[in-house]
């Protein structure tokens, strides 16, 4: 199966199936409103705006799973999102991207681009020792280890890039512009 051969659900339990996205650009984000990295949304919004009419989408999946950091309805969150960060581009329901109960198309973007570390910085820093902490093999896995992991997918429905939350969104945005 490829990534068209996927659904997941809107925030009104509407199966939306990711063969519309055939021939874009897609960007699929698990987020979260009350995590350090939220502020990302104003460059995902940025993102979508510049892009949008060339064929980039975003596939926003509100994730709970890490600390608790989106709590509330899938109408709250995006209330939140849209009084803080202006967002227009699809909110999906909230899900998990992990465990018994992942969508699947997260098995599936996982099996496509693993875990390949935080890279260099404070941020980096402080998220390995934060998840040596929670899972002693979190570098031998390729779980989502928390909000904001992102996966690139091109025109041809192929994964071709994962960025972990701390990837400097300047990296996600160039991505997206050389597969446009």
């Amino acid at each position: 199966m490829g990534f068209y051969d996927y659904s997941v659900k809107d925030t009104s339990d509407n199966d939306v199936s990711m063969k519309q996205f055939e021939g874009k650009v897609v960007l699929v984000v698990n987020t979260a409103t009350g995590c350090g990295f939220t502020p990302q949304y104003k460059d995902i919004e940025e993102m979508y705006d510049k892009y949008h009419d060339q064929g980039f989408e975003v596939l926003d999946i509100p994730c709970n799973q890490f600390a608790g950091q989106t709590p509330g309805t899938d109408e709250e969150i995006k209330e939140f999102c849209q009084l803080h960060y202006n967002t227009r581009f699809p909110q999906m329901k909230k899900s998990d991207v992990n465990g018994d109960n992942q969508l699947e198309l997260y098995r599936y973007l996982k099996s496509q681009k693993g875990f390949e570390g935080f890279g260099k910085g404070p941020a980096a820093l402080a998220m390995n020792v934060m998840l040596k902490k929670i899972d002693k093999d979190y570098k031998n896995n390729p779980d989502i280890k928390w909000n904001f992991t992102k996966f690139a997918v091109d025109r041809q429905g192929n994964v071709v890039a994962r960025f972990e939350p701390t990837a400097k969104m300047e990296e996600v945005a160039e991505c997206i512009a050389s597969l446009l």
